[in-house]
């Protein structure tokens, strides 16, 4: 049986503390790709609709941007899974905005519930997915024409500047600097979303805390590698 003492003295487990990531607004990075996404978020309460749908690729800051929208509304805010009739009606009356992630793969009894109820009380409903409401997979044809009457606006993949900011703020938001030849070479042989950014970020962050090393070129080269194989 192995000694836990030499296990430990053969490598620092790396203990997954978490890291807090900033969501304020003047923490979203505003690119071409998104700066529509981002004005409409701003405009609010002046939407011309009482509800709004954000939609793009994973990682394109969707959740992010909802984040943004529910601080600044003091949203109720729920993954598609947890909306429920039920839920529904629970929270209905304890704000005047919602945020539904992933709208288009909630329950479509309790999002027609919820849509109707927060038009009614002039409220507000962020829904978020990959694809444009009017693009949804919806059988409640009430819903469905509801849907494609909303505004949607969508994201854009991040480019290469983008990407580099990005990757600067997802280190910085986990107190880690990190040289700027590190940070070209990632861009270059990395996969072009927000999502492969976090996933790099958190890699390198357990990897170097556990090996008690930097983030260096040959520990990125090691993570992408990885990903690719």
């Amino acid at each position: 049986m192995n000694d836990p003492r030499t296990t430990l003295q053969q490598r620092q487990l790396a203990l997954d503390l978490g890291h807090r990531p900033a969501y304020g607004r003047e923490d979203f990075l505003v690119a071409p790709g998104n700066r529509a996404a981002v004005e409409w978020i701003d405009r609010w309460p002046a939407w011309p609709s009482h509800a709004l749908a954000l939609f793009g690729p994973a990682g394109c800051g969707k959740s992010h941007l909802s984040q943004v929208f529910a601080l600044k509304t003091r949203a109720v805010a729920l993954a598609a899974p947890d909306l429920t009739s039920d839920v529904v009606g629970a929270i209905l009356g304890r704000a005047g905005a919602f945020v539904v992630e992933e709208g288009d793969l909630a329950d479509e009894r309790a999002l027609f519930h919820l849509f109707n109820a927060v038009r009614e009380s002039k409220g507000a409903l962020l829904l978020t997915g990959r694809e444009p409401p009017a693009r949804w997979r919806t059988e409640l044809p009430d819903l469905r024409s509801r849907l494609a009457s909303i505004p949607a606006v969508g994201i854009d993949p991040p480019d290469d500047a983008m990407m580099e900011a990005v990757l600067v703020k997802l280190f910085a938001d986990r107190q880690l600097s990190v040289a700027p030849d590190v940070i070209a070479y990632a861009l270059r042989r990395m996969d072009r979303s927000f999502a492969a950014a976090r996933r790099l970020v958190a890699t390198a962050d357990k990897e170097s805390l556990a090996g008690k090393r930097p983030i260096t070129i040959p520990l990125v080269k090691t993570i992408i590698g990885e990903e690719i194989a």
